[in-house]
């Protein structure tokens, strides 16, 4: 039962029935809000304030021990019963698979599309967002360049590989969107937005990248992602 988690104690949902969300429109709270606007499914998002420590609550670490956005139970998993889940790229495979969208069937384009989603999670993410956070945020207390530049350096040989993929694609495989693009583009606006960093990353450098992400970033379900769960 939905009640059994000591995450709902906090975050009651008025929906018991539908997959609950707690996330903050964050990169990786934009991929499973844009996933779960995508493919459909009903589901109640609660809005984890990460500025004011509430991934760091009792509440929210027994859903979640690493105290990390996204996370999500959906009350009607496996076998009907609870399924309690954490790190975006694992939330995108399990939604692709229980609707049946946005990933592949035949195993060689599936395990394709989760080569690129793994891509994401272990480079561009992270070096996108060490990146950012030495720019935006720290790098000017930091005497020593290095780190923003080793960071600044791997994100832009990562983004040089996403747009060699890109030519002459639509999407990451080819003519279909799938749970490779969801992960990768909520990253590329992290760079436009929060991050401040256009010119600095160079992104101008990657046209297919730029391209490729402004049709992703139009779709009616990533419009409305990038406020799922309103940030206020």
């Amino acid at each position: 039962m939905l009640e059994d988690f000591a995450i709902t104690k906090r975050w009651p949902a008025t929906h018991p029935e539908m997959l609950q969300l707690y996330s903050l429109p964050t990169p990786n709270g934009v991929k499973v809000s844009a996933m779960l606007l995508e493919t459909g499914l009903e589901f109640e998002a609660h809005r984890v304030d990460i500025r004011q420590g509430d991934q760091l609550t009792e509440e929210f670490l027994s859903l979640n021990p690493n105290n990390k956005i996204p996370a999500l139970i959906d009350p009607d998993g496996p076998n009907g019963k609870p399924l309690p889940l954490w790190e975006s790229g694992a939330i995108l495979i399990y939604l692709a698979e229980k609707t049946g969208k946005f990933l592949p069937i035949n195993p060689p384009e599936r395990y394709e599309t989760l080569q690129w989603v793994m891509w994401q999670m272990g480079g561009l993410g992270p070096m996108l967002g060490q990146f950012g956070f030495f720019h935006a945020f720290a790098g000017k207390e930091i005497e020593d360049k290095r780190p923003l530049e080793r960071y600044r350096d791997e994100a832009r040989r990562l983004l040089s590989v996403l747009n060699q993929r890109l030519a002459g694609r639509d999407y990451i495989m080819g003519s279909d969107y799938t749970i490779a693009d969801i992960a990768a583009w909520p990253w590329i606006r992290a760079m436009l937005t929060a991050y401040d960093a256009r010119d600095e990353i160079g992104l101008d450098d990657f046209p297919e990248v730029m391209r490729w992400y402004e049709v992703c970033a139009a779709r009616p379900a990533s419009r409305e992602a990038v406020n799922t769960p309103s940030m206020s």
